[in-house]
């Protein structure tokens, strides 16, 4: 029994094993199956002996050589190329051809040319036709260098057009009248509560009563077209003299500022000037005036009395 066991047992141990699955054998086992098989089968030509055997030796090592050239992968040289021919071109690895000769020199040419208009730093900008020119000579394309023509300055002083403008009436003949009075910016209009009234007297007949306090400025003179109130008298300017009613600031004792309405009286450089209260006025300088003053102009007889009465 023990025998019979022993024989079965070398029987199955001679016989080839299978692999369990067609997937389990790989190219490998493969390989070294054939490898054993190659190597037994030199061995016995080895056994022969004599030139037989070197034969026998060369064969195999040839086989060997080309199953390596076979199982070899390719070289990093024919790879390096394959990736190249595969891969796509960058912009940033790609190199741009050498230039010429000739782009050189035109690339140099040009750089001068932008180097001399670096160069200058005042004066005009080039003309058309020299920077035309600086394609073929930079040289013209420069421009000298000149100092640049004096600007006039603005005159601030008044040149009195608009005063003259905003002073004048035109007339229906297409005349205009310029006016020698306008009014200051304290200019203000009597408060209704001061009733100030200008008596014209003749003698001893009152002639007219005027309402002072309806306007803030009233202008005395021949000239009907622009006058607020007329005298006829000939020794008369047509422009003679100006009542006008100011607001005016004042502090009290204590510091306080006190401001009121008065009116004023001002000669226009008139050619006979203006009485008040039997005194010349000096010319184009204001004076305040009073309840009861009397105002003269030039050489008439009529009197005209301010009066003043409260509401």
């Amino acid at each position: 029994m023990d025998s019979s066991r022993s024989s079965r047992w070398e029987k199955e141990e001679r016989r080839p094993r299978r692999s369990r699955s067609s997937s389990y054998d790989s190219e490998e086992e493969r390989q070294r199956r054939r490898r054993r098989r190659d190597r037994e089968v030199a061995d016995r030509e080895r056994g022969r002996g004599g030139a037989h055997a070197d034969g026998g030796k060369d064969k195999h090592d040839d086989r060997d050589r080309k199953r390596r050239r076979s199982r070899s992968p390719a070289p990093e040289s024919s790879r390096r190329r394959e990736d190249r021919d595969t891969k796509p071109r960058s912009t940033r690895n790609y190199s741009p051809p050498r230039r010429g000769s000739k782009e050189k020199d035109v690339r140099s040419s040009r750089e001068g040319s932008a180097s001399q208009m670096t160069r200058k730093a005042k004066g005009p900008l080039p003309s058309q036709a020299a920077s035309f020119q600086a394609n073929n000579d930079p040289s013209m394309a420069v421009v000298a260098a000149e100092e640049p023509p004096e600007k006039q300055k603005p005159s601030l002083a008044p040149t009195g057009l608009l005063a003259a403008a905003s002073n004048s009436v035109a007339q229906s003949d297409g005349t205009s009248i310029a006016l020698k009075y306008h009014e200051p910016a304290e200019a203000r209009k009597p408060p209704g509560k001061d009733e100030w009234k200008l008596f014209v007297f003749k003698g001893a007949d009152i002639l007219e009563t005027i309402e002072l306090s309806k306007r803030s400025c009233w202008l005395i003179g021949r000239e009907l077209a622009v006058v607020d109130m007329a005298a006829e008298h000939p020794s008369i300017s047509k422009q003679h003299a100006v009542i006008q009613f100011r607001y005016v600031e004042k502090k009290n004792e204590f510091g306080d500022k006190l401001g009121k309405v008065k009116p004023y009286i001002i000669d226009l450089e008139s050619a006979n000037g203006t009485l008040l209260n039997k005194e010349e006025l000096p010319p184009s300088r204001y004076l305040e005036l009073r309840d009861k003053d009397m105002i003269q102009f030039g050489h008439s007889t009529r009197e005209y009395v301010l009066m003043l009465s409260k509401g």
